[in-house]
């Protein structure tokens, strides 16, 4: 009847869970629905563009699309079985065997300690207790053994993978085109800093989550059989099965708020980081107000979703205490009282009640550690079901990345109605381009377009076609409006972005050199300011000496900065500690130094005075670099000998330099 009466109580207590799931995901349905639902907001137009940037989402479950990514990136952070990465997991993998047995000999020597206790044999006691207290020292390492294996475990994995992702990341232009040319990835950043580190953590964490519980059940198992009959352990795996399918099906919708999440947190952290890059000009107007509304709009919506998620893993924790730990105790209890309770059983008939309760606590204590592990094992696809998030963004940078590569792009158009008038500007849509059409042909001291569009990442046709040929010696000036297409010249010779058709004859990209008008500055030395991007090493086996980049410096009026910075060597922050127009001199004596064929300067000389840029001008013909030069003044139009102007309707005119250039270029 006791029996009876217990397995009525774990008939309610089922129920009762099973309702719970039933009212949670009805609650859960009603939330998405409001979450798609929200209204929008002003404030967060901007940031809405960037979230929905890529409007499909990864499928996340646990399934075999899943199974698939995790063998996929398996190799890549394991790339061999004589790594440290395997003998990490091999590490992790002997102590969870020795830790098991650990276990199995602390109940054994605590059920005798316990056993001498209760017979008053303090000979025995003392004995007993001293190879408890001595077996201390091996259970303490064993156990810090095995948490250090599982953090180098994952330390690994996130170094094996991070720098195959920045191989592909860094290959190329694709940093520049991932966040350019395509637009299924809005945040990088987070995908390779934190979303990568959660993913190594996660899936080192789930092989010690599962290992362990698994060697519990094989061990404890094998163990009780022989004690309290095979129908013990059946008992509890039969519960595991049960249990781990009701769980599962609870348990669907993490898997797509960590998606949700990890996504706003990236758009948090972009809402942050273009305070930071544009800090100057938002101050100049005076937008704090604006860019606090965009902000705490942004971080709203991050909160929102972290509340429904722990609102949601709150009932879950509910779920998985009563179905994972409670109820499988339970089972447990009923399990192991049988051959005690049960006075027709033979096992305990000639036994004395100090035999009789040594044995309980043995086989009770054994029991209960299986019905941990299997706790532990249905709690493991909480995890894995968090783990598959991270791992549909790890794998989607992974093929956007490839897809780069390989120069596949996914872009989503802007309609006919957006972004200006259908007069002004044709839809790539209506033309016979396509982002690779265009063939690039290598030729030295000859820059040529032949037939080729100029196109915007967005599909607007700037120039449908363009045609000139630019040989070494030709100095050319490029003039037109804003948004005319100067831009998209230099970006398609720069081989930023894809051609759309025609032919393009120029040198390597190693050749070409282009100078903006904030010249970037590099983390590290003076030297590496003006040698970037080569470094030390390079800068040495070309045989350059400190003494000819003094001259370069010297050429842009900078020799000063040597002594004033204390030196080649002197690491400063270079953005705040050189002027404007030091940078911009900086610049001028990288492109002296590396002496390109070809260099585009965009603006690159406003804030220097006009005796310094024209001995600049001069020394750059002296070297045999050909200028592409976008400027608005006048004096520099004696130091070229052709001019490109855009008049911002899709037309150009290409030709010398003479009176009438200057009065249409002005």
């Amino acid at each position: 009847m006791a029996v009876v009466s217990k397995l009525a109580g774990v008939s309610a207590l089922l129920s009762a869970v099973c309702a719970l799931a039933a009212v949670r995901a009805y609650l859960s349905k009603r939330q998405d629905a409001h979450s798609l639902a929200r209204p929008s907001k002003p404030e967060l137009a901007a940031v809405d563009a960037v979230s929905k940037r890529h409007n499909r989402q990864p499928k996340v479950a646990v399934d075999a699309v899943f199974f698939a990514r995790v063998k996929r990136l398996l190799p890549i952070m394991i790339p061999g079985v004589f790594t440290k990465e395997m003998g990490f997991i091999v590490l992790v993998a002997v102590m969870l065997l020795a830790r098991t047995y650990c276990d199995l000999w602390i109940i054994r020597i605590s059920t005798t300690i316990e056993g001498t206790i209760i017979s008053r044999n303090p000979s025995a006691f003392r004995t007993n207790l001293f190879w408890f207290i001595l077996g201390m020292i091996p259970v303490a390492c064993v156990n810090s053994i095995l948490k250090y294996g599982l953090v180098e475990m994952s330390i690994c994995f996130r170094e094996q993978l991070t720098k195959s992702l920045y191989r592909e990341y860094l290959k190329g232009f694709t940093y520049y085109k991932i966040s350019n040319l395509d637009n299924r990835i809005s945040n990088a950043d987070q995908l390779l800093t934190q979303d990568v580190d959660k993913f190594c953590q996660s899936i080192a964490e789930l092989y010690s989550n599962i290992s362990k519980p698994i060697l519990d059940i094989i061990i404890y198992s094998s163990k009780l059989s022989g004690a309290i009959g095979a129908q013990g352990p059946l008992s509890m795996l039969g519960y595991l099965a049960v249990s781990g399918v009701f769980l599962t099906w609870l348990r669907r919708p993490t898997a797509r708020y960590t998606v949700q999440e990890q996504r706003l947190e990236g758009e948090f952290r972009y809402v942050n980081s273009r305070l930071i890059t544009n800090s100057e000009e938002i101050a100049f107007y005076q937008g704090n107000e604006k860019e606090q509304g965009v902000i705490l709009q942004t971080f709203a919506r991050l909160i929102a979703q972290l509340r429904k998620s722990q609102q949601f893993r709150f009932t879950m924790g509910i779920a998985d205490s009563i179905v994972a730990k409670y109820m499988a105790t339970v089972v447990g209890f009923l399990v192991v009282s049988r051959p005690f309770l049960d006075l027709t059983h033979t096992r305990h008939q000639n036994s004395s009640s100090n035999d009789i309760m040594e044995d309980y606590y043995r086989s009770g204590r054994m029991l209960m550690n299986l019905a941990t592990a299997v706790g532990r094992l249905v709690l493991a696809g909480r995890e894995l079901t968090r783990l598959s998030g991270f791992t549909a963004r790890v794998t989607e940078l992974i093929d956007v990345l490839q897809d780069l590569n390989e120069g596949r792009y996914v872009r989503t158009m802007v309609s006919n109605n957006e972004g200006g008038s259908s007069d002004d500007k044709k839809r790539v849509e209506d033309q016979q381009f396509r982002p690779g059409a265009g063939q690039l042909i290598e030729v030295d001291h000859l820059i040529k377009f032949e037939d080729v569009p100029l196109v915007t990442p967005n599909g607007d046709v700037l120039v449908k076609s363009i045609n000139f040929t630019v040989r070494s010696g030709m100095n050319v000036l490029v003039c037109g409006p804003n948004g005319c297409g100067k831009s998209s010249l230099f970006r398609s010779l720069g081989e930023l972005w894809p051609l759309f058709g025609g032919k393009l004859y120029k040198p390597n990209k190693d050749k070409l050199f282009y100078i903006p008008q904030r010249p970037y500055m590099t983390l590290g030395t003076l030297r590496d300011q003006v040698v970037y991007p080569h470094s030390l090493a390079q800068l040495r086996k070309l045989g350059v000496t400190d003494e000819i980049l003094l001259e370069h410096l010297n050429n842009v009026s900078l020799g000063y900065l040597v002594d004033r910075e204390g030196g080649w060597d002197a690491v400063k922050d270079w953005m705040d500690v050189l002027s404007g127009g030091e940078k911009q001199r900086i610049a001028m004596a990288r492109l002296f130094y590396h002496r390109p064929q070809f260099a585009i300067l965009d603006e690159c000389t406003s804030a220097v005075s006009m005796d310094v840029e024209g001995f600049m001008y001069t020394h750059c013909r002296n070297l045999g670099i050909t200028l592409f030069t976008v400027s608005h003044r006048q004096s520099l139009w004696k130091y070229h000998e052709y001019a490109l102007v855009f008049d911002g309707r899709g037309n150009y005119k290409f030709h010398p330099i003479d009176e009438n250039t200057e009065r249409f270029g002005s």
